[in-house]
């Protein structure tokens, strides 16, 4: 333990913001959310962050290319990206920005594919993070070794690659100045056979720490309706253990990620589901929702206004509505009080197990799976008691004045 203390603190003390504001200290809790750039101008401008509830914040996102020499703001409002930077910083909050995302991952793979190439991308992210004055970056890769959105490069060799390139990364003189962060899958990164690797300890020297993204464990892809991002799973039927955020503590610390390098990351979002009248209560009861119920798949729901509609994706793939509700999404929906308490006469569940709220609209037979405070609060006391670094919300914009940020941040102890 005083051996992994002593990495750990090294680690802390090269990670020296590229600005003005003063670098992390080898005790300092991570409060942190990434900020959509493309909502800026859709209700959330970066005006709206609630800057001092924050060690830091993470721009999204800078996407790859086919180029390694470059990356991409597009889609992502790039004349923000300079107003977010300085606001940070004049609010004494570290600033990055996220390489990567769901869609933006699809050349990750041949970016750090070869020496050449990892040379290149190096050179390309100190450039982007200099030009930007950046304290540090974070990469949002899905996945290493496993396909994401559905036609990314990908190659056996991916996780060991990316450990290259984080190695290369620190050893800049630029890059070992910025705080280095990653957000991950609930499992370890995988390995050629296909496999979590057991030991991932030398991803730990290189980067300050990890931000595990406990959400979409289920989704309108599951077989059920369950919980987005479940506390924990154990006490549930075999069939419904998807992951959660215990188990992916677990996970990682098995692999010998020291635990004070993870973040837990927290969804300020829900998944809706059409769940007939029929299935959405138990048995025998009118008002007593169901769990895990069936879900009508040919009738995907419509979220909240920020909710991705139905077109092609980025591998030109057709797609259904998202069905995203923020948090503030299901209070505007009239589902929740202003306070984000249940309404009274709306259907209201609290899984006790996954610590995961559900509510459900009769009228249009819609369910949605989201944290609310009392999930957040569950969350925060996970992280105080297992001594994680702090938390990750995805993303700022999704919460309503403030509630789920309070929530987690004084359960957390900060």
């Amino acid at each position: 333990m005083l051996a992994s203390c002593l990495i750990w603190g090294f680690a802390a003390l090269s990670a020296v913001h590229a600005g003005s504001v003063a670098p992390l200290s080898l005790n300092r809790k991570v409060a942190t959310a990434w900020f959509a750039g493309w909502h800026a101008d859709a209700g959330f401008p970066v005006s709206s962050i609630s800057w001092s509830k924050y060690t830091e914040v993470t721009y999204s996102f800078a996407i790859t290319t086919p180029d390694v020499n470059s990356v991409s703001l597009e889609g992502s409002n790039p004349a923000v990206l300079p107003q977010f930077v300085a606001a940070a910083h004049q609010h004494g909050v570290k600033a990055k920005v996220s390489v990567g995302g769901w869609t933006g991952s699809l050349y990750w793979s041949t970016a750090v594919g070869s020496a050449a190439n990892r040379t290149a991308f190096v050179k390309t992210l100190t450039n982007f993070a200099a030009k930007y004055k950046l304290d540090g970056l974070d990469f949002d890769w899905e996945y290493p070794g496993r396909q994401g959105i559905g036609c990314n490069t990908i190659n056996p060799s991916d996780s060991a690659n990316f450990l290259a390139f984080l190695q290369e990364l620190r050893r800049d003189p630029r890059g070992s100045k910025l705080i280095l962060t990653a957000a991950v899958s609930i499992t370890p990164f995988t390995g050629p056979d296909g496999n979590p690797l057991a030991d991932v300890s030398a991803f730990s020297k290189v980067l300050d720490y990890i931000a595990i993204m406990n959400y979409d464990i289920w989704g309108p892809w599951s077989p059920t309706v369950g919980p987005n991002a479940p506390l924990t799973d154990a006490c549930a039927a075999p069939a419904n253990q998807a992951g959660s955020a215990t188990s992916a503590i677990a996970a990682w610390t098995a692999a010998r990620m020291p635990v004070n390098q993870l973040v837990l990351g927290v969804p300020a979002y829900g998944h809706s589901f059409r769940v007939r009248r029929a299935s959405a209560f138990a048995p025998g009861s009118r008002s007593a929702l169901a769990a895990y119920p069936p879900f009508d798949k040919s009738s995907p729901p419509t979220g909240d206004a920020w909710d991705d509609p139905a077109g092609a994706d980025e591998c030109g793939n057709p797609t259904s509505p998202g069905g995203n509700f923020n948090f503030w999404g299901v209070i505007q929906a009239g589902l929740l009080n202003r306070d984000g308490s249940p309404k009274a006469g709306v259907p209201f569940r609290f899984d006790q197990c996954s610590q995961t709220a559900y509510v459900y609209n009769s009228t249009s037979e819609v369910m949605i799976s989201f944290d609310n405070a009392q999930a957040f609060a569950a969350k925060g006391s996970l992280i105080r008691s297992r001594g994680l670094r702090g938390f990750a919300m995805w993303e700022a914009g999704g919460d309503s004045r403030d509630i789920l940020l309070d929530s987690i941040r004084h359960a957390a102890g900060f």
